[in-house]
């Protein structure tokens, strides 16, 4: 027996819920094994364009039309640039098969997508734990609001949230540091909005980046943002959130962690005579060499999908279809947010008003659709992003050359103003996940195949948001609105896949327990996308992030007692 081989905790993934995991169980004392797929990615050391200026890219940092042809799926995201193709995996290195159109967007790196995520953060509210059971679809959540409320604080102080209190039900405030400012026109817009609409909100993003640092960024060695909206590159301030500026080297300060990269986890180990999970089989990335890990626990935390397919993929005597897989859900009710919609137009005057630097988010307008009742022909609702701006040069046709079109270029342009929608899904059976049994990938592991689509609720959806969108834009004066309805819009573009693996109140119609347990596995947890049974319509790394912490404080209380 190889000692070296044994910890007290495994956790597979290292992205958002991955690194809090570590951060949460090293901190409690367990010797704690990290596995990532990817590479290493240390902060700082292996920013390698954090600092380059746009002149120093080959292609003033758009992607070639080589790159954009091999990679027809990772250069959809709206980070793959030249200067973060380093933090997305390439669409060969890990081929899927899509019986639907279905952008899986990855990064197979340590920290994972923490590197290049959007960093928008909003808590849930009771609206959306109690949606299900109120309209009857999927299943009724296990928990509520007040259960998950401590631990939105308690990782919104770690993290860093910038925003403002706005006393909105159907998006809790949080522990916030000062919020980025609206500009000139975002604020009129704001206050036109709610004239006409009292009970619409229109509020500055909610984001995970440091604007005023407290004693706990001092003590992660983070700075302040500095607003260049690089983010994609790596923060070498640390003043946005990621796994690789925060969580893991809390985590490694412990002394308790244990890092090990190029570690493709093949299949939890499900011990027949013992009856319970023992460990965790992984391929060598580099050497293609198996080994095995053992653990009193196991978090599962490898992103939506990976969750899915390591957990399908681990199969024994007792569980023929997968870990856990009694009821046969595994993989299924599979979910995403919409974002068919967008629009947008002009606005005149202000003309005596502009804006200086970047910011790196936007306002929003938290969902009024169906919040505390059905009130339309579709379920649910949507969040609405929104941002104003002005650009320069007012140069016309036969100006695009010479002195004209010089000229033009010192004279400041006009105001436009943009919109796009973030809708809540409806997680359905048939939309799922599920094992190719014909095709593997480089390492031998089964394919995932994906069949999730869009259905008559989301196109209803997104209607209503492209009339609403418009009517709101019209009642502060917007000119010449333009609404667009992109169906090519695949799902999982909007990288917030979620479910597969979700939680529930019993081992019939779930998976997962309250704390994110396994029912049928419990020194098992999984808290990442994969655990959600609805999608609500904010942005989800927030509750995946409390959602972990909590899971984490529960493991460690009962292996504790021994109850695990």
């Amino acid at each position: 027996m190889d000692k070296r081989n044994y910890f007290d905790a495994i956790v597979i993934g290292s992205g958002i819920s991955g690194g809090w995991a570590a951060k949460e169980l090293t901190e409690k004392g367990l010797k704690t094994l990290v596995l990532e797929r990817g590479r290493d990615v240390r902060h700082l050391k292996d920013y390698p364009t954090a600092q380059h200026d746009p002149w120093q890219f080959e292609h003033r940092g758009e992607p070639s039309l080589k790159i954009r042809k091999e990679n027809p799926i990772a250069s959809k995201c709206y980070a793959f640039k030249e200067d973060a193709f380093h933090f997305f995996t390439k669409d060969k290195e890990q081929p899927y098969i899509q019986e639907q159109p279905f952008d899986w967007i990855r990064g197979y790196q340590v920290g994972g997508k923490s590197l290049t995520w959007a960093r928008q953060v909003q808590r849930w509210s009771d609206f959306d734990f109690e949606g299900p059971a109120r309209d009857g679809f999927a299943v009724d959540w296990p928990i509520r609001y007040r259960d998950v409320s401590p631990w939105y604080s308690y990782v919104e102080r770690f993290v860093g949230v910038s925003g403002n209190k706005d006393g909105i039900a159907a998006m809790p405030d949080g522990e916030f540091l000062p919020a980025f400012e609206m500009n000139t026109v975002e604020k009129h817009i704001q206050k036109a909005i709610h004239g006409k609409y009292p009970s619409r909100n229109v509020i500055a993003g909610r984001c995970a980046h440091v604007t005023k640092p407290t004693e706990i960024h001092v003590m992660q060695g983070r700075g302040v943002c500095q607003a260049r909206s690089l983010c994609q590159r790596g923060c070498s301030y640390g003043g946005y959130f990621s796994s690789n500026a925060s969580t893991l080297p809390w985590a490694e300060k412990t002394g308790n962690m244990t890092l090990r990269p190029h570690s493709i986890v093949e299949s939890i180990i499900y011990d027949d005579k013992k009856e319970e999970v023992t460990g965790v089989r992984i391929i060598d990335a580099e050497t293609k060499e198996t080994k095995e890990y053992y653990a009193k626990i196991i978090f599962i935390n490898a992103s939506t999908i990976a969750t899915n397919q390591i957990l399908l993929n681990s199969k024994s005597k007792r569980f023929p279809d997968g870990l856990g897989n009694d009821n046969g859900l595994l993989g299924k009710y599979i979910a995403f947010h919409n974002y068919m919609g967008t629009l947008g137009g002009r606005i005149e005057g202000f003309e005596n008003k502009y804006y200086y630097g970047r910011r790196p988010t936007q306002p929003i307008i938290p969902n009024f659709r169906n919040v505390e009742k059905q009130e339309t022909d579709f379920l649910r609702g949507y969040a609405s992003f929104f941002s104003a701006y002005r650009g320069r040069g007012n140069a016309v046709p036969e100006d695009t050359l010479g002195a004209g079109f010089k000229d033009s270029l010192t004279e400041l342009g006009g105001w436009g103003v943009g919109m796009m929608q973030q809708g809540e899904t409806i997680p359905k059976k048939e939309n799922h996940v599920r094992l190719s049994t014909s095709e593997t990938d480089l390492y031998g592991i089964p394919q995932m195949v994906i069949s999730v689509g869009y259905d008559d609720n989301d196109y209803k959806s997104t209607q209503d948001f492209l009339d609403q969108g418009a009517e709101m834009l019209e009642a502060a004066g917007v000119k010449d609105i333009y609404t667009r309805f992109n169906k090519a819009q695949n799902p999982g573009l909007d990288i917030h896949e979620m479910g597969g693996v979700r939680m529930g109140h019993d081992a019939e119609t779930s998976l997962l327990n309250a704390y994110n347990q396994m029912h049928a596995c419990p020194n098992v947890f999984v808290t990442d996308g994969a655990c959600m049974t609805s999608t609500g319509s904010q942005n989800p790394s927030l509750t995946f992030m409390a959602l972990t912490a909590r899971a984490a404080d529960y493991a460690v209380k009962q292996l504790k007692k021994n109850e695990i």
